[in-house]
């Protein structure tokens, strides 16, 4: 076994929906706290500006069919990563601290960390870098996008980056000053260290064998244990665009429901 993994279903769309509206409203910490406590998804905070932002990034804009195209794949990411995101703050039980997830489109830095600390909240116990890719074709886009990614991670290519993301997360943790660079530097230790690579799928994909043929060369990252390679599906349906158009329409459906209650 080359890596452990993850399997995720929505058994609510509309409960799922809302938690994205309010994550591309600015509000994950909030939206992290309706996960932890299970809180009746609302926004802390309904202003019509958040609002119109959310729904430009749930929508699919452009001229062209390729404009279209290029949007529609930078919006199914966004809700795909906002989606990993809520699935490992629920693993976790909120003990752990995440990276935010992206209100808008980005090609560069991380998809996401979450590091995991001591009792004293003091020391990294474990630090996950996510990759999240929403693709038609989530075998290719392992192979040749996450695994790069993680391979330039793994050979200290972005070191900068990582421990820079982890001091951003630590300051959380009441720590000041340099102590939180002493802290973050444990993310830069291999033994300290996992990669979760988070694919959406269709049903086509749902079984075994197949999962395992989507990460398969997982085992390039060397040195490490299986366990800190973590594979992790979303199961959609039969059509996975189709699954994100009716995720993104039940978001907006709630975020203009929401907005006919504000004088």
């Amino acid at each position: 076994m080359h890596c452990t993994g993850s399997r995720w279903t929505a058994d609510d769309l509309n409960a799922l929906a809302r938690i994205i509206a309010i994550i591309a409203m600015g509000q994950a910490v909030h939206a992290a706290q309706i996960i932890a406590e299970l809180l009746p998804a609302e926004p802390a905070i309904n202003n019509k500006d958040l609002r119109e932002n959310a729904k430009q990034a749930l929508s699919i804009r452009g001229n062209t069919e390729s404009q279209r195209e290029v949007s529609r794949y930078h919006r199914d990411g966004l809700i795909f990563e906002a989606i990993s995101w809520a699935a490992a703050k629920q693993l976790t039980h909120g003990k752990a601290l995440l990276r935010d997830p992206h209100v808008k489109s980005t090609t560069q830095g991380l998809d996401g960390l979450m590091i995991e600390l001591d009792e004293d909240q003091s020391v990294i116990i474990r630090a996950t870098i996510f990759e999240d890719k929403c693709s038609k074709d989530p075998r290719s886009v392992f192979r040749d996008e996450v695994m790069s990614a993680f391979l330039n991670y793994h050979k200290g290519s972005r070191a900068n980056d990582l421990l820079a993301a982890a001091a951003a997360l630590l300051e959380k943790t009441g720590l000041r000053g340099t102590r939180i660079i002493e802290a973050a530097a444990r993310v830069l230790d291999r033994e300290y260290r996992a990669y979760r690579g988070c694919l959406a799928t269709t049903l086509e994909d749902d079984s075994q064998r197949r999962r395992n043929r989507l990460f398969a060369g997982f085992e390039e990252l060397d040195g490490i244990a299986a366990s800190q390679r973590i594979g992790g599906v979303l199961v959609t349906g039969h059509d996975l665009r189709g699954w994100f158009d009716e995720v993104a329409k039940r978001a907006i459906a709630y975020i203009d429901h929401i907005g006919n209650g504000e004088a």
